[in-house]
């Protein structure tokens, strides 16, 4: 599974009643993915009836193509969820304020030979100390950890919590003081390889404001978002699309005759160093389709 399937990933309180319909597509059926959360967004005395909802959900499950994670609440619900009947069934789970010091209570709790996908999030102080963040990296490197990890998501509400700050209304996340972070994160994480997706946009009704921030995830490789509601999903979908002069340019990048160097829309295409763009490129065209106007 490719990070850039998740597209936007709508967040759902485990304990709502109707995660069934969710979960099977007859709810949201445009929807690409799911995060059932058992963390922030339910209170400690709801775990109980959020994890209940979630086994009767386990046993349900029918295989129609939406990609289904649940956001565990420690290492003691994953390690419970583990052990639950139909768990085979759902793609992963987000592991909520992932530091070096708690990752490995997690990997302790996961049995040998499991397959399911893991999606660390980076929302603790120490995102915010890039000798904190290049070790976590490092870790996450480890030959156990690495083939796991689809992405890691940026937690950026609870970040923002740390500053004592909230997000302010019209403005993107790129104009708080979480823009160099994220900036940082990028330079630490994406060259080893490792995927990011952006923080949820959290104002309803504001959707210029929501449409700059995605172009702007776009712009610093964040492919993929958390929802919030349903009606955030098509906007931020449609500007995963690809143009159709960036198709045209990644197309030629890739050919196997390319040139080293050739112009191409009056801009320097140059295989060696334009490769791996290109290759998202493609890879969002085929999953998000290209825009011919």
């Amino acid at each position: 599974m490719s990070y850039l399937q998740l597209g936007a990933s709508l967040y759902v309180p485990a304990t709502r009643g109707d995660l069934v319909e969710i979960a099977n597509h007859c709810r949201f059926p445009a929807l690409r993915s799911v995060i059932f959360c058992t963390e922030d967004s339910i209170t400690d005395a709801d775990v109980p009836q959020a994890l209940t909802n979630l086994g009767h959900l386990l046993g349900q499950l029918k295989p129609v193509g939406l990609r289904r994670f649940v956001r565990v609440r420690n290492p003691d619900v994953l390690k419970g969820l583990l052990q639950s009947d139909g768990i085979d069934h759902l793609d992963g789970f987000v592991l909520p304020k992932l530091t070096l010091y708690n990752l490995p209570d997690y990997l302790r709790v996961i049995p040998e030979g499991n397959t399911h996908w893991l999606m660390p999030t980076l929302e603790t102080a120490e995102v915010f100390d890039p000798c904190e963040m290049r070790a976590l990296r490092d870790a996450l490197l480890s030959k156990c950890v690495r083939t796991r990890v689809i992405c890691l998501r940026i937690g950026g509400n609870d970040l923002l919590h740390l500053l004592g700050l909230r997000r302010p209304r019209g403005r993107t996340i790129y104009e708080t003081p979480l823009g160099p972070t994220i900036a940082q994160l990028v330079t630490i994480f994406h060259p080893s390889g490792f995927s990011l997706t952006s923080p949820v946009f959290d104002r309803l009704n504001d959707a210029e404001t929501l449409a700059r921030e995605v172009r702007m995830d776009v712009e610093f490789g964040l492919l993929g978002k958390t929802a919030i509601h349903p009606q955030q999903i098509p906007l931020i979908e449609s500007l995963y699309r690809i143009d159709s002069v960036d198709w045209e340019s990644s197309r030629r990048i890739l050919h196997d005759d390319a040139l080293p160097v050739f112009r191409h829309a009056d801009a320097m295409c140059e295989p060696a160093t334009h490769r791996r763009w290109a290759e998202i490129i493609r890879d969002r065209a085929e999953i998000y389709g290209v825009d011919e106007s």
